[in-house]
């Protein structure tokens, strides 16, 4: 039984990936929960939202073009702490090829290595999942600060509303 369900549909614009949900993300029982993440005001800041939204909100995304996954749907907290057995990226890969959004977000390296199943860079990939384009974006996570910059947000935003 996933901690969080995947919030997923045919057309979307984005699905952001991360690795799982924080301790406090799961306890809220909603995505990026965790008072020291900056996901929710930067989605804000780079206008992928028209008002700042709570976590709890997070339902509201779909009719905004945005869904949400995990590399991990049965553990949460940090990367460190869940188990190699309870990842799965290749379902992260089979539901992006069954509902082939324009772009996946993974938020954050480790996801994205693991999804892509190799090191990446931030920014856009050479590499698509069926048609989707694939992002690799810092992580919005608090535990993460020191590699934090908005700039690849940014660009996905950009890119997102061409």
């Amino acid at each position: 039984m996933p901690i969080l369900p995947d919030l997923l549909r045919p057309e979307l614009d984005i699905v952001f990936c991360g690795m799982a949900p924080s301790a406090e993300s799961a306890r809220r029982r909603a995505y990026y929960a965790h008072p020291g993440n900056r996901f929710w005001h930067t989605l804000h800041e780079i206008k992928l939202t028209p008002r700042l939204l709570a976590p709890e909100e997070y339902r509201l995304l779909p009719a905004l073009g945005i869904g949400f996954t995990d590399v991990c749907k049965r553990e949460s907290g940090r990367d460190s702490e869940l188990s190699k057995a309870a990842l799965d990226p290749a379902a992260v890969r089979r539901k992006v090829a069954r509902f082939q959004p324009r772009f996946l977000a993974c938020t954050g390296k480790t996801a994205g290595r693991l999804v892509l199943g190799r090191a990446c860079a931030y920014g856009l990939q050479a590499e698509q999942i069926g048609t989707t384009s694939v992002y690799v974006l810092p992580s919005t996570s608090g535990a993460a600060v020191r590699y934090w910059d908005i700039a690849p947000w940014r660009d996905l935003a950009r890119t997102v509303r061409r």
